[in-house]
């Protein structure tokens, strides 16, 4: 690590943090991801991603070491009752439209030696462990950041950008000044995870018992792992059930005995629903559980965190390159919370539904949801569509009602070479047109602003010869079915927006090179990036 100023320094070692300075390292950002604990954490914690986050992994080119340490789902989440029937039955097998498993389970100390041994072989990205933030300092152009370290001898780092990734007691987020709103849900729950030393199988491999006696969860913890949630009863203490002796009690019912399992952890969690009033201020930020947090119920938790990571990285890396003005960065703490919000409000509600101990409140439960046929559609609560809220996302030209919603990933073929979206195009904003390459790649008009905004244009089409090759029809059926003919997808993969009619391209474009704030480019930028990959 040298003595100047770095690009971002990134506070927290955690999968988001660690997931946002491979990221940035990746743009070729000088990092600098300093963790207060010398040691990661041995434990299991996080369980659950889905093929949006394993689209994020695959960004990083790490889609076979993450693929290693999970595994999918093959068959679907079932609720079910005290009686055994179901009232929910969730599909959870086959493939996402992110191109990867509808969902996965891994062990997260795992999936943190995965990013951090990756983080590792970056030389322009350097982490630090074994040492505690205790200082933040803002300048007008750059941060001092303090710690404590019996690691190294240097005590303070600059940077552009601190970003914390810091957890739910967030030293960066009290720094920012940022209060957070809570949702006022709170339940105690015992989590258990164990290693299996039997060969048992487990059909539905995850599922949730709604019995008011006991609710429970019952999951995958990755692979060779199980785990195990107790909701708290009333009269019990967190710390009557905080015990080894507990745990094995609990599990004695679901046929686990120190004979055939390993007790890995126990441990005692309050599922709170709550989030930061704003994300970023000034050259500060947060990210992941400093920004949020919310009940496990719809496992969005740490996915919600690294879409965060997904998000404000690709705007750093403008903002560093001196492609957008620092207001850019403002769009973060707007998109991200609105969406952000509507994963608190789903699990929250999932979690009403879950936690009913009240018994003559859990029949009509039941009798509701076994009428609807255990269909979600039928018998789950309704929440808003997952939408980023308002900032780098079309307003004038908008066919389709897409943007700030999650452009799909299917795959595309360049002569012989078929692969998905994502490996073909890279890293980027891809314009992607239905039609013939001459139709978009003739206008003067579009090729300057497809220039000046850094996108990508590329021709999709199901025969001819068209820049990428839809030889499943999946990317056609998918045009036809929103009733568009282009689409404008963002670094992060949602989308900016879609028109209806090619003529409207260039209309498109601009609304999108003014909302990226962009500045005229200069060689003699203040703010290049220091290194390059």
């Amino acid at each position: 690590m040298q003595d100047n100023t770095h690009d971002v320094v990134v506070v927290g070692a955690g999968p988001v943090g660690l997931t946002l300075g491979r990221m940035l390292g990746l743009r070729g950002h000088d990092v600098v991801i300093v963790e207060r604990w010398p040691e990661p954490y041995p434990l299991p914690r996080a369980v659950h991603f889905d093929d949006e986050i394993g689209r994020v992994f695959q960004s990083m080119d790490l889609t076979d070491e993450v693929e290693s340490i999970s595994e999918a789902v093959p068959d679907y989440y079932e609720w079910r009752n005290a009686a055994g029937e179901a009232l929910v039955r969730i599909d959870w097998s086959g493939t996402g439209p992110n191109g990867w498993p509808t969902a996965s389970f891994f062990s997260q100390p795992q999936l943190e030696k995965v990013l951090a041994e990756a983080v590792a072989t970056m030389p322009n990205v350097t982490l630090l462990r074994g040492a505690e933030v205790v200082g933040i300092d803002e300048g007008a152009d750059d941060v001092a950041v303090t710690f404590t370290s019996t690691v190294v001898k240097q005590r303070q780092v600059r940077a552009r950008f601190v970003v914390g990734c810091d957890g739910a007691n967030s030293f960066v987020r009290e720094r920012m000044g940022a209060a957070m709103h809570d949702e006022g849900f709170f339940f105690d729950w015992l989590i258990v995870d164990t290693i299996p030393l039997d060969d048992r199988e487990w059909a539905p491999q995850n599922w949730q018992l709604c019995d008011p006696a006991r609710p429970t969860t019952v999951v995958s913890g990755g692979p060779g792992r199980r785990r195990w949630e107790f909701m708290r009863l009333p009269g019990e203490t967190r710390e009557e059930l905080n015990t080894p002796e507990k745990a094995w009690e609990l599990l004695r019912a679901w046929d686990r005995t120190p004979e055939n399992s390993e007790l890995e952890r126990h441990a005692v969690y309050t599922f709170a629903a709550r989030w930061a009033d704003r994300w970023n201020a000034g050259r500060l930020a947060i990210a992941g559980d400093a920004a949020h947090q919310m009940p496990p119920f719809a496992g969005q938790g740490m996915c919600s965190g690294i879409r965060d990571a997904a998000n404000l990285s690709w705007k750093l890396d403008r903002v560093l390159r001196g492609e957008s003005d620092l207001a850019l960065l403002d769009s973060y703490s707007s998109e991200r919370s609105a969406h952000l919000q509507h994963a608190v409000t789903m699990s929250v509600e999932l979690g009403r539904v879950i936690c009913v101990l009240d018994e003559e409140k859990a029949t009509e439960r039941d009798t509701r949801m076994i009428g609807g046929d255990a269909d979600p559609a039928k018998v789950l609560p309704v929440t808003a569509l997952p939408v980023l809220g308002d900032g780098v996302t079309a307003q004038d030209t908008d066919g389709g009602g897409l943007r700030g919603t999650l452009a799909p990933q299917f795959p595309v073929r360049i002569g012989a070479h078929s692969d998905l979206l994502d490996e073909v195009t890279g890293f980027g904003s891809v314009l992607l047109v239905r039609g013939k390459p001459d139709v978009a790649h003739a206008d003067p008009t579009l090729q300057r602003l497809l220039d000046s905004t850094g996108v990508r244009l590329k021709t999709v089409e199901e025969t001819g010869a068209p820049d990428l090759l839809d030889a499943t029809g999946q990317w056609t059926r998918w045009f036809h079915g929103q009733n568009i003919s282009a689409v404008l997808v963002r670094p992060d993969h949602y989308i900016f927006g879609a028109v209806t009619d090619n003529t409207q391209l260039t209309d498109l474009l601009s609304e999108y090179r003014d909302r990226l704030r962009t500045l005229d480019p200069s060689p003699t930028s203040p703010h290049p990036a220091t290194t390059t990959v």
